[in-house]
């Protein structure tokens, strides 16, 4: 089950941008106790020199601090690679709609410069990060591919445009890619902090210090929250599948549907704490329901997700019990 039974050559070499960051920490660990040999370049903007350390030491761990916004230091960081897993991407909505042109820059340009370099060193697979955000104001539940509605954000157009761009370099240039639209990503080592912090991070780290967590909006919203490791085996089941399923994008989640409002009085009763929320303003840019099919992934990729929401919250509050108290 997992992504225990998905194997390569065991002197295989995979890059991870963003690899200082929650999602890219959590691939070079998967990776490294596969035994591969792992490279890790990030610029250390949103990821953390603790998710570095973690592997300090490991003579099949490499850091380097990069941009991918320069195209030299893509070059240099694909040199030998095999395979590529790019998670080198700012996020959050809200900040996107502050800041346009840098998200730009960063999520597309830099996109652009992996694939192009990945090209030219002749990497064999190259998955990156897409986001349900390209759904924008489609209604439809569950979420499918090929139903896409208006984007609301411009992360979301960055999102896409790494679809598209990606699609490109599948169709004319042999790079096999994987598109990877995450929903709502949730476990260990999610920065808690920060006027951007995920919703369940942030709320655990409010409940844990006694003080009251506002819900933008009614907290009716529903969210399709997937732990990491089911993300993990998604990156690993791309990085193994078939040129037939390349310049592609696929949904990533569990195919759940929870209510904020739910989850926040889950985090009370689990944590054991008699607090109420406060409301604010729905978040501008933000989508009301999200729910994931991921018939697609599983059919052509061999997804099947192991982590539910119930065993990923479990172990999620167990992880920022320690390491929040």
């Amino acid at each position: 089950m997992g992504y225990t039974e998905v194997s390569f050559p065991q002197d295989a070499v995979f890059l991870v941008t963003g690899g200082a960051g929650f999602i890219g920490s959590h691939l070079c660990e998967a990776l490294l106790r596969k035994g591969h040999t792992v490279r890790c370049l990030d610029d250390l903007s949103t990821g953390k020199r603790e998710n570095v350390d973690l592997f300090k030491g490991d003579p099949r761990y490499t850091f380097i601090e990069g941009d991918v916004k320069d195209f030299s230091v893509c070059l240099a960081a694909c040199e030998g690679v095999d395979y590529v897993m790019h998670e080198a991407a700012w996020g959050s909505v809200p900040r996107s709609l502050e800041m346009p042109q840098f998200y730009c820059a960063n999520n597309i340009t830099g996109t652009l410069n992996m694939l192009e370099a990945a090209r030219v060193k002749g990497v064999k697979k190259f998955v990156y990060a897409s986001s349900s955000s390209v759904y924008g104001d489609e209604p439809a539940l569950p979420k499918t591919e090929g139903k896409e509605g208006n984007l609301l954000s411009p992360y979301a157009l960055t999102k896409r445009c790494d679809e598209e761009w990606a699609k490109q370099y599948t169709r004319h240039y042999g790079l096999d890619t994987y598109g990877l639209r995450y929903f709502n990503v949730f476990g260990p080592r999610q920065d808690p902090n920060g006027a951007y912090a995920a919703v369940i991070p942030k709320f655990l780290r409010l409940l844990l210090a006694g003080e009251r967590p506002t819900i933008n909006g009614d907290g009716r919203q529903s969210r399709d929250f997937t732990y990491v490791e089911n993300v993990v085996e998604a990156n690993l089941k791309a990085c193994a599948a078939p040129h037939e399923a390349a310049g592609e994008a696929y949904n990533v989640a569990y195919g759940g549907r929870e209510y904020l409002i739910d989850i926040y009085y889950g985090l009370t009763k689990a944590l054991g704490v008699d607090i109420e929320p406060l409301f604010g303003p729905d978040r501008a840019g933000d989508i009301k329901h999200s729910n994931a099919n991921i018939e697609k992934a599983r059919r052509l990729l061999g997804y099947d997700p192991d982590w539910s929401f119930d065993r990923g919250i479990a172990a999620a509050i167990d992880w920022y019990r320690e390491h929040l108290a």
